[in-house]
């Protein structure tokens, strides 16, 4: 009879330990699956500068186009409206906290260009589809100070493009498209600040 119940303890030890594991293995399985879709966007970019056919199919909004005008909710709880920052050039940028050459842009962009342009223009990074909890938690942890919008539904990006970031739009004093680039390295960032340059011309 002893034996009977120790072996009958012993199984139950043995499921609940083999519940664990398939408990572990699928939490791990998800996680990996969002990671890959997110490493596949991101790596979709260096193959589509490749391909400009692919990136003229997802990129709505081109140089010489008006900016689609847009209200978006701040992380500090205000809203911006983009056609009320006419007036002075602007930078848009739609980024996420997952992608690395976002993640590169933002680090570069409080002293290449808001401490260089200072108030002579609008500097909109906008998060893309992303919770407000998590942009708030990685831009306190970075320490950075400037504003920052929150497009969770995509709603706004959607207006500019259909995949890929980040993307950046260079928008002159009466809401015009002067440059419309995808991903980030040192040549689009001169590109960019080339056409923050004329904008303020």
């Amino acid at each position: 009879m002893a034996t009977k119940r120790h072996t009958k303890r012993g199984s139950t030890l043995t499921l609940a330990i083999l519940l664990v594991v398939l408990i572990a293995i699928t939490a791990y399985l998800v996680v990996s699956i969002k990671n890959d879709a997110k490493a596949a966007e991101f790596n979709a970019v260096t193959l589509a500068q490749d391909d400009p056919d692919d990136l003229a199919e997802t990129t709505l909004i081109n140089a010489g186009d008006m900016a689609p005008d847009f209200t978006v909710d701040m992380l500090d709880g205000s809203k911006v409206t983009l056609s009320k920052l006419q007036g002075k050039p602007t930078l848009l940028i739609f980024w996420a906290t997952w992608c690395p050459p976002c993640r590169m842009e933002l680090s570069k962009l409080q002293e290449h260009i808001i401490d260089r342009y200072g108030d002579s223009i609008n500097v909109l990074p906008i998060s893309r589809g992303e919770e407000r909890a998590k942009v708030e938690d990685y831009i306190s942890k970075m320490g950075y100070t400037f504003a920052v919008g929150l497009d969770g539904d995509q709603s706004i990006y959607k207006k500019y493009a259909t995949n890929y970031i980040p993307r950046c739009f260079v928008i002159d004093a009466q809401g015009k498209v002067l440059y419309s680039g995808v991903g980030y390295d040192d040549e689009i960032a001169k590109q960019v600040e080339q056409n923050i340059e004329e904008a303020l011309r």
